[in-house]
């Protein structure tokens, strides 16, 4: 079984030239790489029809489940009523015997959600062409991971909360094994990594989560590092998201990413000095003050009509001097 594992991911991993043909109808090249060891036949292991509601799918997988809907999956839906089935086989496992449903899926969330619904709407006898394999955990994620980097619908958010939950679960926390095991370089783990944990009070400031870009997340990082600027951003977002969902509710267009992401970097951005009133001192004596506010500076004096005025306007230049920002 071992070798019917790693015969997968070889030829999963086996890059053929792309197909010529539209992009909405054109297959993925994991999909004809599917298609290739599922006609191979490795092993003698061919395709079972199952139902697809005896799949549950596996945590570990990357795809936002709720998002799937019969829009988002239409052509997809189209094709398989068309054919009577999916030609792409999904990849299963048994589960336990105490556990609700037989089969766990690996990968094929699409096709599963399709085959279902196609079940409940007038397409009962259709069935999930599907493999059934052994494999474990570790290898399931980087099986499902090969799938996913190559479908546009799923959101660099959603890729980067399922890698944050492999680093601990399957890596033991060590990102330079995910790394390694991924084919991915230590710096490209980091970015998607620092997404995932940017505040739920910024990810939901963006109209959707599929606006929330890897490249973001190394622009608002650094900032969030700071307390006070993280206080201030955090804020911004907050304002930023009930004006969302105001738009939202109102049915206009929402504020686009772009406008976001520079609000929420003005509102971090490093806050301006603030120094201490100056005292203007003459022979030991104050005789005034320069105080700084948000209006500028101000000056306070109180000199007696002996004093010699170009010292105290000597004094008075120097004190501003020390109170004006950098």
């Amino acid at each position: 079984m071992a070798s019917f594992i790693r015969d997968i991911l070889t030829t999963l991993s086996h890059e053929p030239a792309r197909p010529e043909r539209g992009e909405q109808d054109a297959l993925t090249r994991l999909d004809e790489r599917l298609t290739s060891f599922a006609e191979s036949r490795v092993q003698g292991a061919a395709p079972l029809l199952i139902r697809a509601a005896d799949c549950a799918v596996w945590d570990g997988n990357p795809r936002d489940q709720p998002g799937l809907t019969a829009e988002s999956c239409r052509s997809l839906i189209e094709s398989i009523a068309a054919e009577g089935g999916n030609r792409i086989p999904a990849l299963v496992r048994l589960n336990p015997p105490d556990a609700e449903l037989p089969y766990q899926l690996l990968v094929g969330s699409r096709r599963r959600f399709a085959i279902d619904w196609l079940n409940h709407n007038g397409r009962p006898e259709l069935r999930l062409s599907a493999l059934i394999v052994d494999m474990p955990d570790e290898e399931a994620f980087r099986l499902a991971d090969i799938e996913n980097r190559e479908r546009a619908d799923i959101c660099d958010l959603d890729r980067a909360r399922s890698y944050q939950a492999a680093v601990d679960r399957f890596y033991g926390g060590v990102q330079s094994r995910m790394a390694e095991a991924l084919s991915l370089s230590n710096s490209q783990l980091s970015r998607l990594l620092a997404l995932a944990q940017l505040p739920a009070e910024v990810i939901d400031a963006f109209a959707t989560r599929a606006e929330l870009k890897v490249r973001y997340s190394e622009l608002l990082t650094p900032l969030l590092r700071r307390p006070e600027q993280r206080a201030d951003m955090i804020a911004e977002a907050r304002k930023i998201g009930a004006e969302q969902q105001a738009l939202a509710a109102q049915d206009k267009s929402m504020i686009p990413s772009a406008a976001v992401l520079a609000r929420l970097r003005d509102a971090a951005a490093p806050r301006r000095e603030q120094r201490g009133d100056v005292p203007i001192v003459i022979n030991g004596e104050q005789i005034g003050r320069v105080k700084t506010g948000e209006g500028g500076l101000t000056v306070d004096l109180n000199i007696a009509g002996e004093a010699d005025l170009d010292h105290v306007l000597g004094q008075v230049r120097a004190a501003v001097l020390a109170a004006r920002p950098a």
